[in-house]
């Protein structure tokens, strides 16, 4: 039987790591969100999160929380849970501590964060640590990553630490500069880690070739970060008209949004 493109194209956006929606229809249907294992637990959290950097990196104002507010908001109502923020990314982690207080959804969110030190050391490590705890606002860390490989033996041990504690629930390590690639995996040899996060953009596709694989070898969940290259693949076709094919999946002359997926 012959399926008309359209229904072809409207299931095919429920497959892959990245998904670029039209909001408006997408969130009017309220559709479950496609749910993940992380490998060392069997937990399942969904695949689309909420990224944190540029957005909420200069936030001087309330108004300027406010369209923040109640994007967390409808985030967590649609069955949204992974927020991924940094030490590094300003303001993001206080704003989002903040909002998600307001809100009252602590408990059915899952936080991620990162220790992010140029310099590293231990003792500056657990102070960065207990920084985030603070402006997150909670006495549980649900992921906490290595951003960048940056003293990583040191921060790892310390992460494991507070992991044992029952401070932090998940543990892993990331990076978004292929020149790291090879470190990299020798890491994720080394180590045993829940998660892993990796730039996997539509025109970078460098890291399925080896480090998406091990992951999979190794039992590490894999968060992908820049999707669509920090905007540049949006940049590319800016002011550029749809196909006429896209009338067809209801995107004709509206916007999209991108969610951040992993």
């Amino acid at each position: 039987m012959n399926m008309k493109r359209r229904t072809v194209i409207k299931a095919g956006l429920g497959l892959g790591a990245s998904i670029l929606l039209c909001p408006r229809d997408i969130f009017a249907q309220a559709q479950a969100l496609i749910q993940k294992k992380i490998p060392s637990t069997g937990e399942s959290i969904p695949i689309i999160g909420l990224g944190t950097a540029r957005r909420y990196e200069e936030i001087k104002t309330d108004a300027e929380k406010v369209p923040l507010r109640e994007t967390i908001r409808r985030f967590q109502e649609l069955g949204g849970k992974v927020i991924d923020s940094s030490p590094s990314y300003g303001t993001a982690e206080a704003v989002v501590g903040e909002l998600v207080e307001e809100l009252k959804v602590r408990d059915s969110l899952f936080l991620a964060t990162k220790v992010s030190l140029r310099k590293g050391g231990r003792d500056e490590g657990v102070a960065q640590i207990e920084a985030s705890f603070k402006k997150y606002r909670t006495n549980k860390i649900d992921l906490l990553a290595v951003h960048n490989l940056l003293d990583t033996d040191t921060q790892l041990k310390t992460i494991r630490e507070m992991k044992a504690a029952g401070r932090v629930r998940y543990v892993g390590i990331t990076t978004s500069f292929d020149k790291q690639y090879g470190e990299f995996e020798q890491t994720m040899k080394k180590e045993s880690l829940d998660f892993i996060q990796v730039d996997y953009a539509l025109d970078n596709r460098d890291a399925g070739d080896r480090l998406i694989p091990l992951a999979g070898d190794r039992g590490m969940a894999v968060m992908i970060n820049l999707p669509f290259g920090r905007g540049r693949l949006f940049n590319a076709v800016q002011g550029k008209k749809l196909p006429e094919w896209a009338a067809e999946i209801d995107c004709a002359g509206r916007g999209s949004s991108l969610l951040l997926t992993f």
